[in-house]
């Protein structure tokens, strides 16, 4: 086992496997957070994963006096309050929701990719899944296409839950990324 440290110094430093360690060693506590927050598993899953992505765009800004899991959790929170105001707005802005409550969070509303997808020309998203490796386009295609959870995921390909998220967190990461390019 790692001392959180060296596995933070790692992550600095760009090493995948010191990201893949901190994915798993903190999915639960930050993944149980969010579902008390919105009482709904599939968006407290999306929010695992964007709070995962934020951490690691920022983990340069992680001061080692702290305690990691009170820094992620506080990017967690920080995500779900501004997801929650978004929705707000939008809601605001359509009139069609006067009163939300946190609760509410959990709402059909558009995650960011399908937000994403929606607003971008759907075959040329399509186009970028394809580009993809094919382990990544098949957990995109389950997830999104298919509407399957991360259990039925885990089950369907028969891997551990920890290779399914960090498979979707790296799908996600990478198809973003592709979609900003363009």
């Amino acid at each position: 086992m790692y001392r959180e440290e060296d596995v933070i110094r790692k992550a600095k430093a760009n090493d995948q496997l010191a990201f893949n360690t901190l994915f798993n060693r903190y999915w639960d506590p930050v993944y149980a957070f969010l579902v008390s927050r919105t009482a709904d598993i599939n968006k407290a899953e999306e929010l695992t994963l964007e709070t995962f992505s934020k951490a690691f765009d920022r983990i340069d800004s992680f001061d080692p006096t702290l305690s990691f899991i009170s820094w992620i959790t506080t990017i967690a929170k920080n995500h779900h309050i501004d997801k929650f105001r978004n929705t707000k707005r939008q809601a605001e802005k359509t009139g069609t929701v006067s009163d939300l409550d946190s609760k509410e969070l959990s709402s059909p509303e558009l995650s960011p990719e399908e937000l994403l997808i929606s607003n971008q020309n759907l075959d040329f998203v399509l186009l970028q899944i394809k580009s993809l490796k094919e382990e990544y386009r098949t957990i995109l295609k389950l997830r999104y296409f298919e509407d399957m959870t991360l259990k039925q995921i885990e089950k369907h390909l028969n891997e551990p839950a920890s290779n399914v998220r960090v498979k979707l967190f790296r799908a996600k990461k990478m198809l973003a990324n592709k979609l900003d390019r363009e």
